[in-house]
This record gives C-alpha cells, structure tokens and sequence, in this order.
C-alpha cells in the first residue's frame, strides 16, 4: 500500500500554533483547512499580536479584562506565553457559563499558566485572586462602557501597559442627545451633532479622547491607531497607553473644558479623575 504523506502545512500559520485553538476560535474550519473568511481573520489576529507582542517581553502578568470568550487570552498564550518559562495570563469574565468553558478550553489545550475568574468589575478590583499589580491590561471589543471598566482597573492595578480596542461607545452620544436643545442654545459647536448620525459619530470620537486624556492625567504615553477590517466593524481605533510616570499636566484640565463646551459635565466622574 502507497504510504499517503502528511497533510501540507499552511503556509499562513505560524510554525508551533494550537491547530485545536484554531479550530475552536473558528479561525480553521472544520477539516483544518482556510477559507477566505478565515483567512482574513487570521490576518487580523497577526495584525493586533504584532503591536501586543513588544508590551509582553518583561511582563508577568496580564489581565484580559472583559474576557467574553477569552479569544485574546487564548490567542496570545498561544502566539507568546507558552513558548515562556513564566508568565501568567488571566481572564476576568462576569458570566460564569464563559469562565466555566474558558477552563475547560485551557485544560484540554494544556496552558497551564492561563486562568479565568467570574467576577464583576467592583469585585476585580479587590479580588484576593488577582495580584495588586499587573503588568498589561487588554480589553478587545468591551462594549460601551466596559472599555472605562477596564481603564479604571487598569489604573487601580498600576498596569505598565493597557491596550484597548473599544466598541459601541454610546454613552457620551447618549447624553449629547438627551441635552441636544439645551446645547443648542449654548454653543454654536453643537451643530457638530445637531444630525443624529453626527451624534452618533461624535460621540464615539469624543469618548475615545477623553479615554486618551484620563490616561495622559495618570502619567500615560498613548498612542492611537486603527484596526481596520476587524470583526465586528469597519473600523475600530486601537488605544495602547504605557506608564511613564510624569503625568501630562494639562490633560484633566482639557478634559474637563472638553465636558464643559460638549455639555456634558455629568460624566466627568468617569473621564476625569
């Protein structure tokens, strides 16, 4: 009988990665293989790894906070952590039915140095289970005001480095839109936002500043790029902030002006503090 040879490697994937990972973060399809979705997919995993990978190279810890189905964490275990002696990464996750899988997953998968904690975002920020310190905070895709969640966590934390990329930021547009009539009458810039699809707009940009501001106030070098073609939206900023320890001087001071001129001084409790 002709000895059939293995299956062809793909050339996409990188020489060492978890073909079962792959196959579970449905970045290969069934039978192995890559289609054009799947693809591209594992095109933009690369891409998002290449700005982390530098942030890893000293750090101990990490927190993927706002873990959902922990894809980040078990991406970046995989890519980096396991190839490491030390190093631990650890998932925060509010449903305990996505923990409970997440476990599972790392058990099967043998990252031994990856764990997952069901708890809400107060609770993680006194947790007995997580260090006082980390090293880097991500937060991939958390929804509206779960970005600000992992921000205060971050800082609460004192992580060296944070990387963000948010999504569905509603919030500020919320209040712009509940006091449109007031604004109106009091700055000619409302009619930035006059328009509902400017509102929307607007307000996602306004946020994403303020988030930037918040951690130049804490002593953050930021930098602010785009993911473009991610999953779930045309476009999506990419926010990675590094603690440097000399605190912008001026960046609560605009941040605050920037509330006062848009109306919105009711959310200063979360964007300057």
């Amino acid at each position: 009988m002709k000895k059939q040879n293995p299956p062809a490697a793909i050339p996409e994937i990188r020489p060492g990665q978890s073909i079962e990972l792959l196959k579970e973060l449905h970045i290969l399809t069934r039978d192995g293989k890559l289609n054009q979705d799947t693809r591209r997919k594992l095109k933009q995993v690369y891409h998002l790894y290449q700005f982390i990978e530098p942030l890893l190279a000293d750090a101990e810890t990490l927190v993927d906070h706002g873990a959902g189905k922990s894809y980040l964490g078990f991406i970046l275990y995989d890519l980096f952590s396991k190839n490491q002696a030390t190093g631990e990464i650890i998932g925060i996750e509010s449903r305990p039915e996505l923990v409970d899988k997440s476990r599972e997953l790392a058990a099967r998968l043998g990252f031994e140095r990856m764990r997952f904690l069901a708890c809400t975002v107060e609770d993680s920020l006194t947790s007995p289970e997580l260090p006082n310190q980390v090293d880097v905070v991500t937060a991939l895709h958390a929804c509206n005001t779960a970005t600000d969640d992992a921000i205060r966590f971050a800082l609460t934390k004192e992580a060296r480095h944070i990387v963000l990329v948010p999504c569905c930021q509603a919030e500020v547009a919320s209040a712009m839109r509940a006091r449109k009539n007031e604004s109106l009458g009091k700055t000619a810039l409302s009619e930035l936002w006059r328009h509902p699809i400017h509102t929307r707009e607007l307000g996602s940009h306004l946020t994403n500043v303020l988030r930037c501001l918040l951690l130049e106030s804490h002593g953050y070098d930021v930098t602010v790029t785009e993911l473009v073609g991610w999953e779930h939206s045309m476009k999506n900023e990419l926010i990675i902030a590094s603690k440097r320890g000399t605190p912008r001087k001026n960046a609560r001071e605009r941040a605050e002006a920037i509330l006062r001129e848009f109306n919105l001084e009711e959310l200063a409790p979360r964007f300057a503090y």
